[in-house]
């Protein structure tokens, strides 16, 4: 069963909210994270992409950078722009994205539950992201980078949470310059505290990481390397859960930089052994469907309906990012590893279809494709399954912000 606990999170001061938070270190280059901290010193990117306030010249992953974050995150609490709660609580952290609110769980959660696979993952890790974040928690001594985590929906807890937000007034609630609402409530009722931790130690036996593989494969080795050195803090991680019912997953899409030396008849001819294709013209293409993809090429879009022979009922088999990449990736543009080839590239589904056509358009990628969703219950029988899924598979939105709540490791 999961075991999650309430803590003392270093969090902003009321007005300094929307300030402090920003997006999450992953989603920013340091070019774009200069650019958005810029003429706000209270912004959480000068801990997370602290090479900002370094020049230029300074490697990102240098000892100096992650020196700098635990600077400014002393500097931070010296300034009284955050400062540490008095008693361990819960948050719950409500997010509200064109119109559609998910709400989930902050917490911390324990290490021995991500290695004893209670925490199940479905994603491989790749060693130098997981050594930047070692680096930055070890010197900086804070998990500034919350890990989001799914479980399969439970009415009791549902029924707690949404008790609280009726009665409780939130501590935070803004709307970020992306329009996504962030709202958070401190539950810091000793009672009711004890009351969730119990219904997740008796009712759920599982978590899942759908966002934040590195975030916690990285804790758990700051713990390892700490040893006898690591304090009470080191055993658990920065999370926060959200109920499967409220969660969405979007398409994560490809584009390739060219056609394995294919013109772009030859091309559609033969992806005809493995798809029924339309030509829909100008019409953009978001497949309705599982085993329907959408191609943009030479200025117009396809339907793409993959036959039958190109898949299988197994958790990995059955999913479009393994149709697309056995059967059009590897099999006919030689692109054998997505993590390493520079030809592929990956578009998140928030940045919309135009996106697709606007790679293509520039001439800098000769084809896109437009996915179906990976769905939550598809992740978790993957997760569940022991199975990893290809690279790049799932998008989720909204984002947590960054800054809003951290948990020190210290103690």
């Amino acid at each position: 069963m999961a075991i999650i606990k309430p803590f003392r999170a270093l969090r902003p001061q009321p007005q300094l909210a929307k300030q402090v938070a920003s997006r999450p270190y992953d989603v920013l280059s340091s070019a774009e994270a200069k650019i958005e901290a810029q003429g706000n010193p209270s912004s959480f990117l000068h801990i997370t992409k602290s090479e900002i306030d370094l020049p230029d010249s300074v490697d990102i992953h240098a000892q100096e950078v992650y020196e700098q974050a635990k600077s400014n995150l002393d500097a931070f609490m010296k300034r009284e722009v955050l400062f540490r709660e008095s008693k361990e609580c819960y948050y719950i952290y409500q997010l509200i994205m064109n119109g559609r609110k998910q709400t989930g769980l902050v917490c911390i959660s324990s290490i021995d539950d991500y290695e004893n696979d209670i925490i199940r993952k479905h994603e491989f890790t790749r060693p130098e992201k997981e050594l930047d974040r070692i680096n930055h928690i070890r010197i900086s001594g804070a998990q500034t980078g919350n890990v989001f985590l799914a479980y399969r929906s439970h009415d009791s807890i549902d029924q707690v949470i949404e008790k609280w937000k009726e009665t409780k007034s939130p501590v935070y609630d803004f709307t970020a310059d992306d329009e996504i609402q962030h709202t958070i409530w401190i539950v810091n009722d000793s009672d009711t505290c004890d009351q969730i931790t119990k219904i997740f130690e008796t009712q759920i036996p599982y978590t899942y990481i759908a966002d934040g593989h590195h975030r916690a494969a990285s804790a758990a080795k700051v713990r390892k390397s700490l040893g006898k050195e690591a304090g009470p803090g080191a055993d658990y991680f920065l999370t926060t859960l959200f109920p499967s019912a409220q969660l969405q997953i979007m398409d994560y899409n490809r584009v390739v930089k060219d056609l394995n030396g294919m013109t772009a008849t030859a091309f559609v001819e033969a992806l005809k052994q493995n798809f029924d294709i339309q030509l829909k013209g100008a019409e953009a293409v978001k497949p309705a469907a599982l085993h329907e993809f959408g191609m943009y090429l030479e200025g117009n879009w396809y339907t793409l309906k993959a036959k039958p022979a190109t898949y299988t009922d197994d958790p990995i088999g059955i999913l479009d990012v393994t149709v697309l990449q056995n059967h059009v990736l590897d099999a006919l543009l030689d692109i054998k590893d997505p993590r390493t080839d520079t030809r592929v590239e990956f578009v998140g589904g928030i940045r919309g279809l135009a996106e697709l056509e606007k790679k293509v358009n520039s001439g800098d990628f000769a084809a896109a494709f437009s996915l179906y969703p990976v769905t939550i219950d598809q992740l978790f029988d993957i997760s569940d399954s022991g199975q990893v899924m290809p690279p790049k598979s799932t998008w989720f939105e909204p984002k947590l912000r960054d800054g809003l709540l951290t948990h020190l490791i210290a103690d």
